[in-house]
């Protein structure tokens, strides 16, 4: 086995271990820490492609500015007074467990199909995989329109929060500031 290969399934286990922890633990503040820890490792796999560009992309956007957000809003939310403590969790755990099983049961169904590495199947990555012109490239040509529409959704859901946090803790007969009645 290479080195390659070994940081692979270190990077694998790490990513499953991270994933269930945000899933099965309790405390929003420490399933939030361990995302930043998920998306590093999935970040580390863009590494372990050469996709060097979508690395530092995975790392800056998703780890560090989307995960700060992320925790802004669970220290906005008090996790300490929303029943943290008195919840049972076994909804969640079971919903957990089935979806693993689903993805179990998906898993076995799909590897025994993957021919073993070194089969002369393995094709080789496009050209500039993971790299700024390549990702630019596809992104302003074959993927314009999903990613303009989902630029006019953030936009609209930005607005929408703005909105809301404006007009929170209002009445709904009170008027705003700067508006005449």
């Amino acid at each position: 086995m290479t080195p390659r290969e070994l940081m692979f399934y270190a990077d694998a286990i790490v990513a499953v271990m991270t994933a269930a922890v945000v899933i099965l633990h309790r405390n929003p503040v420490v399933c939030a820490l361990s995302l930043v820890m998920h998306l590093c490792s999935v970040a580390f796999f863009f590494l372990l492609l050469d996709a060097t560009f979508l690395f530092v992309v995975q790392i800056i956007l998703y780890a560090g500015a989307i995960m700060v957000l992320f925790l802004f809003v669970v220290m906005l939310l008090d996790p300490a007074g929303e029943g943290v403590a008195g919840r049972s969790g076994r909804i969640q755990l079971f919903v957990a467990l089935v979806c693993a099983a689903v993805l179990l049961l998906g898993a076995a169904k799909t590897l025994p199909s993957i021919p073993a590495p070194g089969a002369g199947l393995e094709s080789p990555l496009p050209d500039q995989f993971g790299q700024v012109g390549g990702v630019g490239r596809l992104l302003f040509t074959s993927y314009l329109f999903p990613f303009e529409v989902a630029s006019v959704l953030l936009l609209v859901a930005m607005i929408g929060a703005l909105h809301m946090g404006r007009h929170a803790g209002k009445p709904a007969g009170e008027p705003t500031e700067g508006t005449e009645t």
